[in-house]
């Protein structure tokens, strides 16, 4: 299908799935999160196409992780839509009122963007989640998903479809922009006639160029060089077991931590006792001069350079930096990070309160793990994303985050 037909398609959708009631809404979503169940072993079928010509091509293990699905991972992402379910909808709550002097009655109204369009890499799970966000916020949704992960959104799609015409709603309101090649991608960021907002889930690369290319306006949501700093006021129990949670539960997503900063006051005592830990999860080390020293006799570490400490890794790889105070471990973290998920390990509140101050990003954790960064952990459902911006939204982004406002005015007869 040409994509100026999917705009309008969707264009049409929109205006649709913004009259539907929270009941009818709600409902939907429990059919299809069964139906998905029920079709389990056929999206599990179509996945298994993609994990192969992704080992074919030699994706990264990583992302591998990601693109894998199995029953449990299923059953989550019909979770996922129950759980949207369950959320209060945000679609037409009075946010703020105000009479004017003139007795005119202002009221911010929230309203559906629209169309939102979601351009993604090998996250299959992102095609649910974003139509279970988008639909019960009153949008319409276009999906242009990586090549790799072809064979399981259409699935997935399918089935949502489906669902939703045998209950006598427009299938339109998700489509699948089922086409590879890049032009195709570079010709939907510029579909400012039918798409109200463009929001891009993936690595580095495909976020940059959706930012530098759209003419669609964006919510940017970044990858995550996340950081822990290991303060010398440090429960070190506590840390080591923040740091392996962070760093190895799971290594192919963005709030895992990738680069640690500890105070030279402690790196002596902790960072033999956190490296013996890592390497039984076989994560490789890539120190400064003075950790490396901390650690001497260890085997496996090696010399960090320059772009170690600010890279996402995505793999069993882990970046040192020594400090001697907060203030140069926030100067470093504020050079490297990237606005997603940062956290000191602490027990002195003074140092927590300047880390929580100064630090510049979305989420900024005290003895805590980066892992909680996630829609599911903060209370909000299914998330579309974590927003590393500033405008509009910033960190997870749920269902109040898919939603604009408006402004009514009533009044009696006042002219101006």
């Amino acid at each position: 299908m040409e994509l100026s037909e999917i705009g309008k398609r969707a264009k049409s959708a929109k205006y649709e799935v913004a009259l539907l009631d929270t009941e009818t809404k709600n409902a939907l979503l429990n059919q299809i999160a069964d139906a998905i169940v029920a079709d389990a072993q056929t999206i599990i079928t179509q996945n298994a196409i993609d994990m192969e010509n992704g080992r074919k091509n030699n994706m990264h293990p990583g992302l591998l992780d990601r693109l894998m699905l199995n029953e449990d991972r299923v059953e989550a992402i019909a979770e996922g839509l129950r759980q949207v379910a369950e959320l209060p909808d945000p679609v037409g709550q009075v946010l703020e009122t105000f009479t004017r002097p003139n007795q005119m009655v202002i009221e911010k109204v929230s309203v559906p963007m629209g169309v939102i369009g979601i351009i993604y890499e090998s996250r299959p799970n992102v095609t649910p989640d974003a139509f279970g966000l988008c639909f019960k916020a009153g949008n319409a949704v276009i999906l242009k998903g990586g090549s790799d992960c072809l064979y399981s959104n259409k699935a997935i799609t399918d089935c949502i479809r489906k669902t939703l015409s045998e209950n006598g709603h427009n299938p339109d309101m998700i489509q699948l922009i089922e086409a590879t090649d890049r032009s195709v991608t570079a010709e939907f960021m510029k579909m400012k006639e039918y798409v109200d907002v463009l929001i891009p889930r993936g690595g580095a690369g495909l976020i940059r160029a959706v930012v530098e290319n759209a003419t669609i306006p964006v919510i940017e949501t970044g990858t995550g060089n996340c950081h822990v700093y290991v303060d010398k006021e440090a429960d070190m129990a506590k840390a080591i077991a923040i740091i392996m949670n962070a760093k190895t539960q799971r290594i192919g997503v963005c709030n895992a931590c990738e680069s640690l900063v500890v105070h030279s006051q402690i790196k002596d005592a902790f960072l033999p006792q956190l490296a013996k830990a890592l390497q039984e999860k076989s994560v490789e080390i890539r120190a400064d001069e003075r950790a490396m020293e901390a650690m001497d006799g260890i085997d496996g570490i090696i010399s960090a350079t320059e772009e170690d400490f600010g890279k996402e890794y995505l793999d069993y790889i882990l970046s040192v930096k020594t400090v001697d105070s907060v203030e140069e471990a926030i100067a470093h973290i504020n050079k490297y990070n990237t606005g997603h998920s940062e956290c000191i390990v602490t027990e002195d509140d003074k140092a927590a309160a300047k880390f929580k101050q100064q630090v510049d990003a979305a989420c900024v954790y005290v003895n805590v793990s980066t892992r909680f960064t996630d829609g599911f952990e903060f209370g909000f459902g299914a998330e579309i994303g974590i927003s590393t911006q500033k405008l509009h939204a910033r960190g997870p982004m749920g269902l109040r985050e898919l939603n604009s406002y408006k402004y009514t005015i009533s009044g009696d007869g006042q002219i101006r």
